[in-house]
């Protein structure tokens, strides 16, 4: 039987850096997005409480699977195990999602 992985997604939203544990990643059958499913919280097993990772549990919460635009995808790994969760801020705006041409059919001015 095969080892189901545990995935690390690092994406760009609304200018911040989200840092995610799923079990399920998949190409969508909509174009251009990742499916994620089954996220992955800690479960309060530590005594002390990350902010970030309270935040993205709320946004989060009965949320069952996630479309992400692969343009706002900054990188996805297999991990061994599962790390905590975390929103970090995008210092400087340094990393921006790539434009989309296919989104607005690829116009271009015809003057």
């Amino acid at each position: 039987m095969a080892k189901k992985g545990i995935y690390k997604i690092v994406f760009v939203q609304l200018g911040e850096i989200y840092e995610i544990f799923a079990k399920s990643i998949y190409q969508s059958e909509m174009y251009g997005f990742i499916e994620v499913e089954e996220y992955l919280f800690d479960q309060n097993s530590q005594i002390v409480v990350d902010p970030s990772e309270e935040k993205l549990k709320a946004e989060f919460k009965g949320v069952n699977r996630s479309y992400i635009p692969v343009s706002c995808i900054l990188r996805i790994d297999e991990v061994d195990k599962k790390g905590s969760a975390k929103i970090k801020p995008n210092k400087g705006n340094n990393v921006m999602p790539f434009m989309n041409t296919f989104l607005d059919g690829g116009s271009q001015n015809k003057d």
